[in-house]
C-alpha cells in the first residue's frame, strides 16, 4: 500500500530544496518521513519461552501523521463516551465562502480562532433564545481545513445534542428536526464572523502577502467584506443520529482525521501521485485524481495547523467550568446512566482496536514476552512495521 510517508521519502527532499516551509510544516514532514523507522528508535521484544525476537519501531505521534491517529482517536472516544446523553444528536457544519480562503491561510491562527468563536456563539445564543429552544447546549466543535481534493476548505463540524438545560434547571428537548432554521444559523454566523474579521483588520492583526496584498488598502478590504456579506453562507444540518453509539462512531470519523488517509492513495509513479476523492458537486461520485508529487506535498502541507492550536473544542455544558456537575444534572434529567470510567491501559486499547494482544508472543502465544532492549537513533533503514 502506498502511503503519504512514501511520497515524502521519495520526493520530500526535492520539495524542501525548492520551497520554503514554516517551522511547524517542516517538523510535521520530518516526523512523517521518520515514523516507524529506525530514525526514531524502537524496542526489541524477546519471548522467554521460545526465543522469538521481534523489532518494533517508534511512532512519530505527530497529529498530522495518517498512521498515528488510530490510538489517539480511540483514547479520545473512550473518554468522550461518558459525556454523551440519552438524547438525539445533530451534525451541523459551518463553512465560509472560498473567496476568504487565501486570507485565512495567511492568518491561520487568528482566523481559525474567530471561526470557532463565530460558530460557538451562533449556536449558544440562538439555542438560548426561547424562540428556538430556551436552553443552554453542550456541544463539540471540530475544525477541518480540507476538501476531498486536498484543497484549502476551512469548515467546522459541530455535534449538537437535541436539547439543553434551561435557566431553572429543567431539561428542554428540541423538535425532531433541528430546532434552529439553517438560514437563521447561516446569517448570524456570517454576521459574527465578518464582525470579528473587521475587528482584527482595524486592530492591525492581519497580514497580507502575494495576491492578497491589495487587501492592505482599506477600501479594497471593505469591498471584499461587502461582497461576502451579500452572499448566503453555507450552513447545513444532517439528520439526527439514531442513538449515542452512532454518535461515538461518527465522532471517530471526524475528530482525528487528517487531510488524506493512506487508504485513499492509489499509486506514485513518474513523479505523480494518484488518489481517490469524492466529488460532492457531482452527486458524491468517487473519482480518481492524478497530480504531481510536488503538488500533492504542497496540498498536504497547507493543512498543517499552527503549533499548539486546538482543533477540537467543547462548549456550553461541556466546557471545563463545573462540567461534571452540569453533566450529572443533565444525565439525571435525560435518564442517562452515570458511568465512572477509569483510564484504559494502552495495551488493552490496542487490543480493542487491532485485536492483537501485544503482551503475548506472536510465535508461540505465551505471556513470557519481555521488552528487554530499547534503542535510539539507529542507522537509517527503510523497513516499516505496523
Amino acid at each position: 500500500m502506498v502511503e503519504v510517508q512514501d511520497i515524502f521519502i521519495e520526493y520530500g527532499e526535492d520539495y524542501l530544496n525548492k520551497h520554503k516551509l514554516t517551522l511547524v510544516q517542516h517538523k510535521a514532514m520530518s516526523a512523517i518521513r521518520k515514523c516507524r523507522t529506525s530514525h526514531l528508535g524502537g524496542h526489541v521484544d524477546v519471548c522467554d519461552n521460545c526465543g522469538n525476537t521481534q523489532i518494533s519501531y517508534n511512532s512519530c505521534r505527530n497529529r498530522h501523521c495518517p498512521k498515528c491517529q488510530a490510538l489517539a482517536k480511540e483514547r479520545w472516544i473512550y473518554n468522550q463516551k461518558s459525556n454523551l446523553l440519552n438524547v438525539g444528536y445533530f451534525h451541523v457544519v459551518f463553512t465560509i465562502p472560498d473567496t476568504l480562503n487565501s486570507m485565512v491561510y495567511q492568518n491561520q491562527r487568528q482566523l481559525y480562532t474567530i471561526l470557532f468563536k463565530a460558530t460557538s456563539e451562533t449556536l449558544s445564543e440562538l439555542s438560548f433564545d426561547k424562540k428556538y429552544l430556551g436552553a443552554k447546549l453542550g456541544f463539540t466543535s471540530i475544525l477541518h481545513t480540507w476538501g476531498q481534493n486536498l484543497m484549502h476548505h476551512p469548515h467546522i463540524h459541530c455535534i449538537v445534542p437535541g436539547g439543553g438545560l434551561s435557566s431553572i434547571g429543567k431539561w428542554i428537548s428540541s423538535r425532531k428536526k433541528f430546532f434552529i432554521p439553517v438560514k437563521v444559523l447561516s446569517r448570524k454566523f456570517r454576521g459574527k464572523f465578518l464582525y470579528y474579521l473587521k475587528q482584527l483588520y482595524y486592530e492591525n492583526n492581519l497580514e497580507f502577502h502575494g495576491n492578497q496584498n491589495y487587501l492592505s488598502d482599506e477600501i479594497e478590504f471593505e469591498k471584499l467584506l461587502s461582497a461576502t456579506y451579500s452572499k448566503e453562507w453555507i450552513v447545513y444540518c444532517k439528520p439526527p443520529f439514531k442513538n449515542a453509539a452512532c454518535v461515538v462512531e461518527y465522532l471517530g470519523r471526524y475528530t482525528h482525521r487528517v487531510a488524506i488517509s493512506n487508504t485513499r492513495i492509489l499509486s506514485i509513479d513518474n513523479g505523480n501521485a494518484t488518489f481517490k476523492w469524492r466529488d460532492y458537486k457531482d452527486k458524491n461520485k468517487y473519482k480518481v485524481m492524478t497530480i504531481s508529487a510536488d503538488e500533492f506535498i504542497r496540498r498536504f502541507l497547507i493543512h498543517i495547523l499552527p503549533s499548539g492550536f486546538m482543533k477540537i473544542r467543547h462548549y456550553g455544558l461541556l466546557g471545563n467550568r463545573n462540567k461534571t456537575t452540569k453533566l450529572n444534572i443533565c444525565k439525571q434529567l435525560t435518564n442517562t446512566p452515570i458511568l465512572l470510567r477509569d483510564k484504559i491501559p494502552i495495551l488493552e486499547l490496542i487490543k480493542e482496536i487491532t485485536g492483537r494482544d501485544l503482551s503475548k508472543c506472536t510465535h508461540c502465544g505465551s505471556n513470557k514476552l519481555n521488552r528487554s532492549i530499547t534503542f535510539c537513533n539507529s542507522p537509517p533503514i527503510t523497513t516499516k512495521t505496523s
